[in-house]
C-alpha cells in the first residue's frame, strides 16, 4: 500500500500499539530504500502527503493538520512526538535505568534477584558438590505507578495560525517538566526503595570525616564491588565540592569539558548533578546496568478524539510510570555532610567516553 493512499482514521489510536507503530505496519519503511524518502518514517511520510512542514522558517501553521479529516488524524501524534521529543533532551533516565518494561495495569510485582557475592564469585567445582544458587523469585513487592501530566487549556482559533516550530516549543517545555517530575520518582526509589516500608532503601555510606575527600569516594567506588560504579547523582551542593578536588582537574578532563561539555571523573563514572537529591551533602553511586528498572503503561497519552474534531478547549497529556529496583546493592548513598547549600536543574557533568 502506497503511503499516499492510506485511508486514516481515529481508531489507528488506542490499539496496543502507537499511531506510528500503527502506519508502519501499514506502510512498512523499509519499502522505500533506495529512494528520496529513505529515512523517514511513517508518520513522516505522512506529514509530506499532506505538505506538513513541522519545523524550520517555512513550517506549517497548526490549522494545516486539519485542512482534511484524514490530515486531522495526524494531530494528536505531533503533539505526542514534541512532548516526547522535550522530555527526551532534557532527561537523564537512560544514564540510570537498566530497562524500561511495559505493562497494562497500574501495578506490578517485581522480580527478585538475589546475588550475593559468596554466589558472584563462582568457586571450582570438585566431582560432588552442589552449585551455588542465584534464586530468582517473584517478590512481594507490588509496586503502584504514578500518572502524571498537564491539562493544556486552549482553543482552535488560537492555535490555528500558530506556526508548528512555536507550538512545539511549548510542548517540549511540557515535555521537560514531566522529565524532570519523573527523575525524581526514580530518585526517590534509588534512595529510600520501591517498597512502602524501607526494606531495600539504598545503603548509607558515612564519610570519613566532615568534608568530601578523594579518599572517601575510592572507598565509595570500593564499597559497591562487586557492581561497579558508573553513575553519579550529586546534590549540587556536592557537584561543586567533587569538581574542586584537584583529582578531577587533570588536562584530559579539561580536554574533554572545553570539546564537550562533559568532565571525565577519575574512576570514570558520569557525573549528574540534580536538586532532587533533597538531603543536603549527599550523593548516590550506582551501577547503571543493573540498579534501576523503570516501568510504563503505553507512552505518552493525549485525548487523541479531541485533537482531531478540533476540541482543543482542555487537552489532557500524561504519562504512567513507576520504577523498582532490580538489585538493591547496586546503589548507595554517600554523606550526608554540611555543606553550603546549592540550586540548579540537572546537568550532566561527567561521561567517560
Amino acid at each position: 500500500m502506497s503511503f499516499d493512499n492510506i485511508r486514516l482514521e481515529k481508531g489507528m489510536y488506542g490499539t496496543g500499539r502507537t499511531f506510528t507503530q500503527t502506519l508502519e505496519s501499514l506502510d512498512p519503511s523499509e519499502n522505500y530504500k533506495g529512494t528520496e524518502l529513505e529515512g523517514l518514517d511513517a508518520y513522516q511520510r505522512q506529514l509530506k502527503r499532506f505538505g506538513i512542514r513541522p519545523s524550520g522558517a517555512n513550517s506549517s501553521v497548526v490549522g494545516k493538520f486539519f485542512a482534511t479529516s484524514d490530515a486531522a488524524v495526524l494531530f494528536p501524534e505531533y503533539v505526542s512526538r514534541a512532548v516526547r521529543y522535550g522530555m527526551e533532551e532534557a532527561s537523564f533516565l537512560p544514564d540510570i535505568v537498566a530497562a524500561t518494561t511495559n505493562i497494562d495495569s497500574m501495578d506490578y510485582r517485581v522480580m527478585d534477584l538475589k546475588m550475593s557475592k559468596a554466589n558472584a564469585e563462582m568457586k571450582v567445582i570438585e566431582e560432588g558438590d552442589e552449585l551455588e544458587s542465584a534464586d530468582f523469585t517473584v517478590s512481594d513487592r507490588t509496586i503502584r505507578l504514578k500518572k502524571r501530566g498537564r491539562m493544556i487549556t486552549t482553543s482552535y482559533d488560537v492555535l490555528r495560525f500558530q506556526r508548528l516550530d512555536i507550538v512545539a516549543i511549548a510542548l517540549k517545555r511540557i515535555g521537560a517538566n514531566l522529565a524532570q517530575s519523573l527523575m525524581a520518582d526514580a530518585v526517590d526509589v534509588l534512595i529510600n526503595g520501591d517498597a512502602t516500608f524501607a526494606r531495600n532503601s539504598a545503603e548509607a555510606v558515612a564519610l570519613s570525616g566532615d568534608v568530601y575527600t578523594y579518599a572517601d569516594l575510592i572507598d565509595f567506588w570500593n564499597r559497591l564491588a562487586p557492581y561497579e560504579l558508573n553513575t553519579i547523582l550529586a546534590a549540587p551542593d556536592v557537584t561543586a565540592q567533587l569538581l574542586k578536588m584537584s583529582e578531577f582537574r587533570d588536562a584530559a578532563a579539561g580536554l574533554s569539558f572545553h570539546g564537550t561539555g562533559k568532565l571525565i571523573t577519575p574512576f570514570g563514572a558520569n557525573l549528574i548533578r540534580t536538586s532532587h537529591i533533597t538531603t543536603q551533602g549527599t550523593m548516590i553511586g550506582l551501577d547503571k546496568n543493573c540498579a534501576l528498572e523503570m516501568v510504563k503503561v503505553g507512552d505518552i497519552e493525549t485525548d487523541y478524539g479531541k485533537l482531531v474534531d478540533h476540541q482543543l478547549e482542555q487537552i489532557a497529556i500524561t504519562a504512567i510510570t513507576g520504577f523498582a529496583k532490580i538489585l538493591p546493592d547496586a546503589s548507595k548513598t554517600l554523606g550526608p555532610v554540611t555543606l553550603s547549600s546549592g540550586t540548579g536543574d540537572e546537568i550532566i557533568v561527567g561521561d567517560d567516553e
